[in-house]
């Protein structure tokens, strides 16, 4: 099917809900716009998509993404640049990212062009919820799931693909604490970590309930043999500054390929720093901080972007980060990241994506 943002039918709101929009207090995935995209797979094949007015979507109780999880989703956001035009940031990356995850939960890919003029076209349509305020942005989440009826384990017939946006601000509004999570694990290799899936976040709700009971923010996850190792942390990838040197564990797959991690690991080498993707232990991390190497610890991802870390716990004690400065080389890669995005540096990548 080849689909383009001229061709997709819009039914506009006629109840615009914007007014309700407190854009000084966003918070994250508190609102959500006016409009939605949908489209449905059946009979082998994507119809076309239609924007429509957000709202509840017919469902059965026999649906089979309810019963066996065939569901995957993306988290991707929109800016408004410095010379009014809109700025859909690495939409080709999040693209390539969602195929991976269809892939491996036996769902059907689509076309590029379908998910790029879908995302053009949901965008357009709630133009006017794209924030104006500095670190503020417009959320899309592009999601698709099983909707065939039928309570035998099948890998579904029929699916849907919906793309709805929110307004949002910063993900954490100030450093976090960590907890290095040794019992409980997310995903172990061979397994589903690497797509973005819905069980995958069910699945790590306990153990981060647990440690926000004890007073963490997020986990960090380890390997799933040992916990000797550093997968990733909570919602996002983990990052660390040692000795100097930007150090990330290396993808595998119990790790998600974050674009935000991919984007900050180029923007640092494009700085001259040195980029480490490998193993990173738990005893090098502690080591680290006890010497004064490790001077920095963020999380990277699209929702948080960069979120400085406070405090690690290792084993019930709390090692404590240098606290955060403009000169932090996370604070340096935030910006060259915002600038980019927002038009106020140039994108000699070529990642974004202006509509």
């Amino acid at each position: 099917m080849n689909t383009t943002t001229a061709s997709i039918a819009v039914e506009q709101t006629k109840n615009s809900r914007l007014n309700e929009v407190d854009f000084d207090n966003l918070g994250f995935g508190t609102y959500i716009s006016d409009h939605m995209l949908v489209a449905q797979y059946d009979k082998g094949q994507w119809h076309e998509p239609k924007v429509m007015p957000f709202g509840n979507l017919p469902m059965s109780p026999a649906m089979l993404a309810l019963h066996y999880g065939q569901a995957i989703f993306e988290g991707m956001k929109a800016f408004r640049m410095k010379d009014g035009k809109i700025n859909i940031f690495r939409v080709k990356r999040h693209y390539q990212r969602m195929l991976k995850s269809l892939d491996r939960m036996c769902m059907p890919g689509m076309s590029e062009e379908l998910f790029t003029s879908s995302l053009e076209a949901v965008v357009k349509a709630d133009e006017k919820w794209i924030p104006k305020n500095e670190g503020c942005s417009l959320y899309i989440r592009p999601v698709v799931f099983a909707s065939e009826n039928k309570l035998g384990v099948k890998v579904s017939d029929q699916y849907l693909f919906v793309i709805m946006t929110s307004p949002v601000g910063p993900y954490f509004s100030k450093p976090v604490r960590l907890k290095v999570e040794l019992e409980y694990v997310r995903a172990a290799e061979g397994g589903t970590g690497f797509a973005k899936c819905a069980g995958n976040y069910g699945g790590a709700f306990y153990p981060t309930q647990l440690a926000r009971e004890q007073g963490f923010d997020q986990v960090i996850w380890t390997d799933a043999k040992e916990h000797k190792y550093i997968d990733e942390s909570g919602a996002m990838n983990i990052m660390f500054v040692i000795d100097g040197k930007l150090v990330t564990p290396a993808l595998s797959s119990s790790i998600l390929d974050g674009v935000t991690r991919n984007t900050l690991s180029q923007l640092a080498k494009d700085m001259g720093v040195t980029v480490e993707e490998r193993k990173v232990s738990i005893e090098e991390i502690e080591k680290s901080i006890q010497n004064g190497k490790l001077t920095e610890a963020f999380g990277a991802g699209t929702a948080a972007v960069v979120s400085p870390v406070a405090t690690i716990n290792i084993g019930g004690k709390d090692h404590h980060l240098p606290a955060v400065t403009d000169s932090a080389l996370m604070m340096r890669l935030k910006k060259k990241l915002n600038d980019i995005r927002t038009g106020h540096e140039a994108d000699v990548h070529g990642w974004n994506h202006i509509i």
